[in-house]
């Protein structure tokens, strides 16, 4: 497509910063990039009409990690590491609080509860075992023991009589929060530019030249923040995974309350709205969730009616009105790659599935990395 002079004068040229990616991590970049240089022309390419991939399709849950996650976590990486990533979770919740408030995104501390199926009863036993230990390692960050043992009164039936309880976790309203943050970053004077997806980018001595499947403009700095996307566009250890959900039509008089996880956090749900939000079942197909492609799976989906039907709600009737996906950015290491990778050109991507929790605070990391 070929633009007028007005479009180029206007939205194209004198460009400072660009992000790739509207999403929390792009948005976040933008406003503190914004804070800092008040003068600068920054704008921001998005691929989709609303943010892409996971940040308006998430589950909402502004969690740390279960205690099943976290174990299994201890077993693939060392205690320090373990410990520093749930540090950054808790402070990427507490910029996203400040940044936007709680009241602006619904943020209800209502606590997160580890669900554990009767068959899994070693893994429930040495969650129990290991209770004393996990509340020690983490209490510098909480001040508080945060793991606590609850009793079953939501009626799940096929799960173990007790939770393992994080008390701290809360849940938010996604949309909510997207809204607030895209208004706050418009408000400052950020560009944003929705429906263009960068296809490929070259720097010369001055400038990162940028191509689009629409046109093509000049930026003296470029970040990306693509997160499940990333692999398009870097060469870099993070690959796309799909996440599926569905959401039931409202219930009467709905009980649950809280967020839910279930198979070391492979299965998540929640009641927002008298609706129980249902997601996962990723790791039952691992290569084939592993797109960058939106839709649902027959058997993905069916077993999370599964779920519904015979542990969440074993006695309420109940009928789905809408399904979807998202894409998130995983690798080998659940720390998030934030880094420079040439003289104008920097990244913020692999979110690990903890969007809510790391995105402000990678957004910030990538600003500032920028900036140094």
């Amino acid at each position: 497509m070929k633009l007028s002079y007005w479009e180029y004068d206007t939205w194209l040229t004198n460009i400072d910063f660009t992000i790739v990616g509207s999403g929390i991590v792009g948005l976040n970049c933008a406003l503190h990039l914004k804070t800092r240089y008040p003068k600068a022309k920054i704008l921001v390419i998005e691929k989709g009409f609303l943010p892409q991939g996971a940040s308006t399709k998430n589950a909402g849950f502004a969690c740390y990690g279960s205690i099943s996650e976290l174990l299994s976590d201890l077993e693939q990486q060392s205690q320090e590491d373990v410990v520093a990533l749930v540090q950054q979770r808790w402070n990427g919740i507490q910029v996203l609080r400040e940044t936007l408030g709680d009241a602006q995104i619904g943020y209800e501390q209502h606590g997160g509860h580890d669900l554990f199926v009767t068959a899994h009863s070693q893994r429930y036993e040495r969650c129990l075992e290991q209770l004393a230990t996990l509340n020690s390692l983490l209490k510098p960050i909480f001040k508080k023991e945060v793991f606590q043992i609850q009793s079953n009164t939501f009626g799940f039936k096929g799960v173990q009589e007790n939770f393992i309880s994080h008390t701290e976790e809360a849940q938010l309203d996604t949309g909510k929060m997207m809204q607030a943050l895209l208004y706050k970053v418009q408000k400052s004077g950020v560009t944003i530019l929705n429906n263009v997806s960068v296809e490929e980018f070259q720097e010369d001595s001055k400038h990162v030249v940028v191509k689009t499947d629409q046109f093509e403009f000049k930026t003296r700095r470029l970040c990306i923040a693509t997160n499940g996307f990333a692999a398009t566009l870097l060469k870099k250890n993070v690959k796309p995974a799909r996440a599926q959900v569905l959401i039931t039509k409202p219930i009467a008089n709905l009980p649950i309350k809280g967020t839910f996880h279930l198979d070391e956090g492979y299965y998540y749900f929640r009641n927002i709205n008298n609706r129980i939000l249902l997601g996962g079942g990723r790791n039952l197909d691992f290569k084939g969730e592993e797109t960058t492609t939106f839709g649902e799976t027959t058997l993905i989906q069916d077993t999370l009616e599964l779920l519904l039907a015979e542990i969440i709600l074993p006695k309420t009737p109940f009928e789905i009105a809408q399904r979807w996906s998202g894409i998130m950015g995983v690798g080998t290491e659940k720390k998030p790659i934030v880094e420079q990778l040439s003289n104008q050109v920097y990244c913020g991507v692999r979110l690990g599935g903890m969007g809510i929790a790391i995105g402000s605070s990678v957004g910030k990391q990538l600003a500032d990395l920028v900036s140094a």
